[in-house]
């Protein structure tokens, strides 16, 4: 069941048999995290990636008495620090479940088995790009659209964003504050 679900959110980049997605489940545990619960500390080394079965996660940065969520992550889609699990060194990012969330975690050692395969090296290559794709745009979009611009493309692109997840974690994601936000959203 679950290797249909990792194959749906995949085929729009590479439509692989489900007997890959099931030797990926096959070194995966579901695992449940209540709302608000740190599931890597800043300061310490990722080692696991998850997959999102339900809920939101999010990846925060304290910075100035405060954390700023540089992502939001929903379901069907990978998530974890991902600069720790590649250099395997800790970081400051902290990743937290903002939802009641259920995943599916592969440990870094389990992810190493499978990259030795050739669909399972293509398949984190496949999405280390789509995600690097995704980051250099939303530095761009920082830097070069207003507020109201990337709020508007929020709601088009992922409009459950807007209603599932806290104001707080929007307007930091979008580089606002929550009274900015609170104005954008009256007009």
């Amino acid at each position: 069941m679950n290797e249909l679900k990792l194959k749906q959110s995949f085929d729009k980049y590479f439509d692989a048999p489900v007997e890959v997605w099931k030797s990926f489940t096959d070194l995966c545990e579901e695992v449940k995290f209540k709302k608000n619960e740190v599931i890597k500390p800043n300061g310490q080394t990722e080692k696991n990636a998850y997959f999102i079965l339900e809920g939101a996660c999010g990846v925060f940065l304290w910075k100035e008495n405060n954390f700023v969520c540089l992502d939001i992550v929903l379901e069907n889609n990978f998530f974890s620090d991902h600069m720790s699990l590649i250099t395997e060194q800790p970081s400051p990012l902290e990743t937290v479940a903002i939802e009641k969330t259920l995943a599916l975690k592969i440990s870094a050692n389990n992810i190493a088995k499978l990259k030795k395969s050739p669909f399972g090296n293509f398949l984190f290559l496949l999405g280390a790009e789509n995600s690097f794709v995704e980051k250099q745009q939303q530095q761009i979009d920082l830097l070069t659209k207003t507020a109201e611009q990337r709020y508007m493309e929020l709601i088009q692109k992922s409009p459950e964003t807007i209603k599932r997840i806290a104001q707080k974690h929007i307007a930091s994601y979008l580089g606002i504050t929550t009274q900015s936000l609170s104005r954008i959203r009256s007009k």
